[in-house]
């Protein structure tokens, strides 16, 4: 009974299903053969060719962009993009490209543990000695010869070579090896530490040598290609190709820091060899890298050409560089300090100190003044009056443009010879100190720090010059305003907003008056041993 009813439940579907009609399949068969001829006439558009003689049309990518829009233009002065190949350029300039080998005696090699005390025939003496000697710490030991490997460049035919100064400094012997393996001894003709170069001369080499010449790196361009040459790790003429990755850059290395920075492989051994342009130029001497490993992790550093063209220069006609002197110890701009001094921002160099006696101060330059323009070159932040200075011709008479009481002022400095020597610009002492003071302190409260005239047992107690003048900071506040600012205690506070101040009243009034002029800040003259610097401190903290 059930299999005949299933049976037929299923046939009475199949009866149920409605037959389709023939206007049905008409309609579907025209919309098959309608999509199908579209789909023929797309594909014969996209497969037929131009007819022949017929330009095809410029793809949109590549069309000449229109006014105003970026694209590929042509700038004159440009410099040249990377070649497919840099073998043509390599080949070029290898064979002036030198391997530098030094070597230096250990004469003195520093003291360590004294041998111990051993029987006769003590298995142990020896082995003592032998520890001693590999430490360098046996001052009965034979002197030792160190060797250094580094790079350089030819830049006269008469075999002038470039590299830097702590490649050949120290060293007892230097050899100039060139590309095809000849070898030459060489001797300084000068070396400039501070610029970190040196300019040898090869003995005994043929009278015309391959030689590259020093371009311009002021043309040089943060995304311009450069490729360094010399000798890593000692394996001798190689080539690496990058970018120039930043301008310059000041990694604190001198006091004329100005780096190109590129992503050229620099690694050991390649100091003092030559970064080019592709024109072929040397627009750097490679001189450091920035690695947690030792190895080229892409950031480089190369001395720009024209820092180096004038102190070569000097070293081969002097053996010396000579650089031009202001007189004046300098600290940067804040936004602190430019608020307080009523300047607009923060450009210039803050006269924190002038040498009595110097061109800055026969020009009538004083503390506190800002100067923002040397000899028609703008001075933009504060470490770049030093080079400035530095390249101007000593007994040359130039215009300072600076800052003082919020007017901007012009003098005439006479550019003096800078001595290689720190106590050029240190104040000098008098010959007589200073009569005892009242000694009494004074907490200043929340400026952070106490102070107490000058007095021959705080001389004492602080060893401070004979002729210091102002109040001794005889204490200050952990973690208060005077402390974030590096103040400790035995700084004397010379000044405050350039008035000089005899007692921490004068302070507290400088600090009151300020308030009273919904000033945020005064300016105080620190006096640190022989360092002088501009300090600011907030009146408005609550610390």
């Amino acid at each position: 009974m059930t299999s005949r009813t299933s049976a037929r439940v299923n046939k009475a579907r199949a009866i149920a299903r409605p037959r389709p009609q023939p206007v049905q399949w008409l309609f579907a068969l025209l919309m098959a053969v309608a999509l199908l001829m579209a789909m023929a006439m797309q594909a014969r558009a996209g497969d037929n060719p131009p007819p022949i003689g017929a330009t095809p049309a410029a793809p949109a990518a590549v069309l000449a962009p229109a006014s105003g829009s970026l694209g590929t233009v042509d700038v004159p002065g440009r410099a040249p993009g990377a070649p497919a190949s840099f073998a043509d350029l390599a080949e070029k300039l290898l064979p002036a490209v030198v391997n530098i080998s030094t070597t230096q005696t250990l004469k003195n090699p520093e003291r360590g543990m004294d041998m111990p005390q051993f029987p006769p025939g003590s298995p142990f003496e020896q082995l003592f000695k032998d520890f001693l000697d590999r430490q360098g710490k046996n001052p009965d030991a034979t002197p030792r010869k160190a060797t250094a490997l580094g790079s350089g460049f030819i830049i006269d035919p008469t075999g002038l070579v470039v590299t830097n100064n702590h490649v050949i400094s120290d060293a007892d012997e230097i050899s100039v090896i060139m590309h095809d393996g000849q070898a030459y001894k060489a001797k300084v003709l000068g070396a400039d530490a501070k610029a970190d170069l040196a300019l040898l001369k090869l003995q005994d080499a043929p009278a015309k040598l391959p030689f590259v010449t020093l371009g311009n790196s002021d043309e040089s361009r943060v995304g311009d290609w450069v490729v360094a040459i010399g000798n890593p790790y000692g394996l001798g003429g190689s080539v690496t190709a990058g970018i120039v990755s930043a301008r310059s850059r000041d990694i604190n290395a001198g006091p004329y820091d100005d780096f190109i920075q590129t992503d050229a492989a620099i690694n050991k051994g390649n100091s003092g060899g030559p970064l080019f342009n592709m024109k072929g130029e040397v627009v750097g001497i490679n001189t450091a890298i920035f690695s947690q490993t030792g190895g080229s992790i892409g950031i480089g550093f190369s001395i720009p050409s024209n820092l180096a063209k004038p102190v070569l220069a000097d070293l081969q006609k002097y053996g010396k560089t000579r650089r031009g002197w202001l007189g004046v110890r300098i600290q940067s701009v804040t936004d602190e300090i430019a608020e307080n001094l009523g300047l607009k921002d923060q450009k210039g160099a803050l006269v924190a100190a002038v040498s009595p006696g110097g061109p800055a101060a026969k020009a009538g330059l004083k503390q506190g003044d800002v100067i923002v323009r040397f000899d028609g070159k703008d001075v933009t932040e504060m470490r770049r009056l030093p080079r400035i200075v530095a390249e101007t011709p000593i007994n040359h008479e130039v215009e300072v443009q600076y800052f003082r009481d919020g007017k901007k002022l012009t003098t005439k400095a006479m550019v003096g010879e800078l001595v290689d020597d720190d106590s050029q610009d240190e104040p000098k002492a008098a010959e007589k100190p200073q009569p005892k003071q009242d000694n009494s302190q004074t907490n200043l409260g929340t400026l952070g720090f106490s102070v107490s005239p000058v007095s021959a047992a705080l001389r004492d107690r602080f060893e401070l010059q004979p002729d210091v003048k102002g109040l001794v900071v005889t204490d200050v506040t952990p973690n208060g305003i005077a402390a974030d600012k590096g103040m400790r205690a035995g700084d004397v506070v010379v000044s405050v907003d350039n008035d000089a101040v005899k007692s921490g009243a004068d302070v507290l009034n400088h600090a009151e008056s300020a308030r009273k002029s919904n000033r945020r800040t005064i300016l105080l003259l620190v006096q640190s041993g022989a360092d002088m610097r501009y300090v600011t401190l907030r009146v408005d903290a609550k610390k």
